[in-house]
Order: C-alpha cells, then sequence, then structure tokens
C-alpha cells in the first residue's frame, strides 16, 4: 500500500492501471487474501455470464475470476439434466440454467437480477466485515434511490425494492418523503439530495462521491490492512469508470462534492463506543 499511488477523485486519468494493480496483488497478497478479493472481481463474472447468455460470441470483460473456456463450461454444465454447481458460485449456474425461461418474461432485467444475487452472495460469503458492508452499502443506496425516485413518480414500490432486511421494510411500510431513513441510516440525507438533482452526470457522480468517502473512513485508522487493499481497488474502479467517459466536465464536480461530504463527516466509528451487533451506518453510532 505504501507504494502505491495516491488516487485523488478529481484525477481525469487514473494514477494507477487496474490489470498492474491485479497483478502486483497476486505476487503480494496472502493466499487468504486473494480469496476475499475474487469476490470484488466475481462481479466481472458475472457481467460476463449474461453477455455470454444473450450472445454465445460477445467479447468478455477483463479482470473476472474465470477464463472464456470456464464460462463455456458453465453454461454448458447449466444446460445439463444433474448440472454441477460446484465448481463454481452456485448462484451462477442456476442463473444460467433458468435464464432460458426468465429472458422474455416482462419486467425481468437480467443484469439487475444477476447483479442482486451477487450482491447478495458476497453479504453471504465475504468474512471481510469492511467488504460485507461495502456490498450492503450498494444494496441500500440502490433502494434508497429507486424507491424515492419511485415515490416521486408516484409508482408501486413493491417491484422495484429489491432483497429483504430493515431498510426493505421501512420502504414499504411508511410514507414520509425519506421513509424515515434518515432516522436510522446517516447517509439518507445525501441520498435525497441525489434523487433531487436534476443533471444526470452529476447525480452518478454524488453518488461515486458517497461511495468514496465511506471508503476513506473505513480505512482511516488503518491504511495498511488487507481492507485499505480493497478499498483502492473500489476507488480505482471508480476512477476507471469514469476515465471511459467524458470526465472532463465533471471532475470538478466530483472534487466538490467529496469535500463537501467531508465538511459534514461524523467522527469515525473507532472514535466512538461500540455500537449494538448487526447495526451498521447509523445515526445512532
Amino acid at each position: 500500500m505504501a507504494g502505491l499511488p495516491d488516487l485523488n477523485p478529481d484525477e481525469q486519468q487514473p494514477g494507477y492501471s487496474f490489470a498492474d494493480l491485479q497483478e502486483e496483488c497476486s505476487e503480494t497478497l496472502t493466499d487468504a487474501d486473494k480469496k476475499e478479493l475474487f469476490y470484488f472481481f466475481l462481479r466481472y463474472d458475472c457481467r460476463n455470464i449474461v453477455r455470454l447468455l444473450k450472445n454465445p460470441a460477445a467479447e468478455t470483460e477483463p479482470f473476472g475470476n474465470l477464463s472464456r473456456e470456464q464460462y463455456e463450461d458453465l453454461l454448458t454444465s447449466a444446460r445439463e439434466l444433474t448440472f454441477n454447481v460446484h465448481r463454481y458460485p452456485a448462484f451462477m449456474s442456476i442463473f444460467a440454467r433458468e435464464f432460458p425461461y426468465n429472458k422474455d418474461t416482462e419486467g425481468y432485467f437480467p443484469e439487475d437480477e444477476m447483479l442482486l444475487q451477487y450482491i447478495e452472495y458476497c453479504i453471504a460469503n465475504c468474512k471481510s466485515k469492511v467488504m460485507r458492508e461495502w456490498f450492503q452499502l450498494e444494496l441500500d443506496i440502490t433502494n434508497m434511490l429507486t424507491a424515492m425516485l419511485a415515490r416521486k413518480q408516484g409508482w408501486a414500490l413493491g417491484q422495484y425494492v429489491k432483497g429483504e432486511g430493515e431498510l426493505q421494510t421501512m420502504i414499504r411500510e411508511n410514507k414520509s418523503k425519506d421513509f424515515d431513513l434518515g432516522l436510522v441510516y446517516d447517509f439518507a440525507k445525501e441520498v435525497v439530495k441525489i434523487v433531487d438533482e436534476s443533471d444526470p452526470v452529476k447525480k452518478e457522480r454524488m453518488i461515486d462521491a458517497l461511495k468514496w468517502l465511506w471508503l476513506d473512513e473505513q480505512v482511516f485508522l488503518d491504511p495498511f490492512c488487507f481492507d485499505a487493499v480493497f478499498a483502492y481497488f473500489a476507488k480505482l474502479e471508480i476512477q476507471n469508470r469514469w476515465a471511459k467517459l467524458d470526465v472532463e466536465t465533471g471532475k470538478e464536480t466530483f472534487r466538490q462534492i467529496i469535500d463537501d461530504l467531508r465538511g459534514e463527516a461524523r467522527v469515525p466509528d473507532e472514535f466512538k463506543a461500540p455500537t449494538p451487533a448487526g447495526g451498521y451506518n447509523k445515526s445512532e453510532r
């Protein structure tokens, strides 16, 4: 970590190659750490499975854990009567097997469904608490944004809220503008601002800035732990995504959003008294 360049949210181009970082980690991390990073890169495998299900000749994204041959093996085995799901995460094989029956269903979006299953799989299986909470944060922010937008547009909420938990129950049962989520989740007020933002580019920037700051807070006291490696990958992924777009217009905006969020940030959890088991990112912390 000490030898890696700092990542700045206002840089137009990432300061480090994603592929180079992957290679360096493969040479220096322990086997246990590599197993944890498997969950991070599994996102790319999930995207590739959906691509190949829709078009077997499609090009696949790099950075996944699996090779092209393994993708084809997974898809082939999923079609077998007694298919073996043990070579790969079971949810991927089951998704592939059920895809032909679901693909023409109205309202079925395979990318969204696969992403949900991926996030739930990581929450259930990651040993790193920070990684589990990162995936939970992704799901929570998505549900908040979707629910608030749905209410704003007068849509029925039931079909848009994904997963089960405290947040989902509050969304389904509460009638207030923000579902009273601000009483429990300290990032809910920022999500309200994001929903009210009319500029779609700035809206995406605000989402990423919220995640970036969260990652900073998690490794503030221990910048050389495994979780710091994960946070570096996650932030580099954000930078890579914007590097593929026209980020010049949004560069300064992203820096300003980060600065504004830091100005409102709470004291890191480590400086506070322990919270009850099961809670995270809650306002009573």
